[in-house]
């Protein structure tokens, strides 16, 4: 790839999400003409490159999270020389809950050349067969994994106007639908989207009670759920944050306190809520 610039210059790439054929053209010539490739997972790499047909003429260095700051130095001196580094991850665009975020951020501190090459999202994927209302969204990442942060985060989104759009592991998804469901009552939309672009892709539609029943079952592969945002009228029933109350209070919150903030999250009455989750303790 050439440059008029001096410096070389930073390239992220999508790459498909199953379906090797959704890789664009650009993405086979950044393949086969980048200088380095820094690659999420050098083997799934190597599978892509072989699906493609492309033969990767540069330098193949891992990119995974764990690694991602110490590679930053290396990277960028390659760039200041005059090389084209491609960044890819497994699946999707890059610095989109994978690396590529710090290097990106690094880069433009310098003001040296970046550009991207756009293609498959689960992000975006997921919201038009979500079946969802997805003029404005918000994205949201992995949901935390202790059950009490999760329920917290999830008090942060009763109110939410916006669609949201989250990944999940298959081994923690009903948990978080039942927690969902909970907290933000079991009646909300939503979609869970599974395996997008690949032989076994499903999207389930439904209630998040409908959904949690559905997940207890066996559930596997890349998961990407989408949350319909609250109405403009919607607030949370009281006794839907009782969960979110206690779930504080027994990681050691004072429970004023802990009404205070799932209060201030989700705009209901503060001495509501206390009086009700006073009421509903054990006499």
């Amino acid at each position: 790839m050439s440059t008029d610039s001096p410096a070389g210059r930073l390239v992220l790439a999508a790459t498909p999400l199953g379906d090797a054929r959704d890789a664009s053209v650009r993405l086979r010539e950044a393949l086969a003409e980048a200088d380095i490739v820094a690659a999420e997972d050098t083997r799934r790499l190597r599978s892509l490159v072989a699906a493609l047909g492309v033969t990767v003429s540069g330098k193949v260095v891992s990119h995974y999270d764990s690694v991602e700051a110490a590679r930053l130095p290396g990277l960028l001196d390659a760039i200041r020389s005059g090389a084209t580094v491609l960044v890819v991850t497994d699946a999707g665009m890059p610095a989109v809950s994978d690396p590529g975020y710090r290097l990106v951020a690094a880069a433009a501190a310098e003001e040296l050349p970046i550009t991207c090459l756009p293609g498959p999202s689960a992000v975006t994927t997921a919201l038009v067969l979500s079946g969802l209302p997805c003029e404005r969204f918000c994205f949201e990442g992995f949901p935390p994994r202790r059950s009490g942060e999760r329920r917290r985060w999830l008090a942060e989104l009763a109110t939410e106007r916006r669609a949201t759009v989250f990944f999940e592991s298959p081994h923690r998804l009903v948990d978080t639908l039942r927690e969902a469901a909970e907290v933000l009552g079991g009646d909300r939309a939503a979609a869970v989207c599974r395996e997008l672009t690949k032989k076994y892709e499903e999207v389930v539609r439904g209630s998040l009670t409908e959904l949690a029943e559905w997940a207890t079952g066996e559930v596997r592969g890349e998961i990407t759920v989408v949350l319909a945002g609250a109405a403009p009228s919607e607030a949370p029933s009281i006794e839907s944050l009782l969960p979110e109350v206690e779930a504080r209070v027994a990681e050691g919150e004072r429970l004023k306190d802990a009404v205070a903030v799932v209060a201030g999250a989700t705009g209901v009455p503060k001495r509501d809520l206390y009086n009700a989750a006073l009421a509903a303790r054990p006499s």
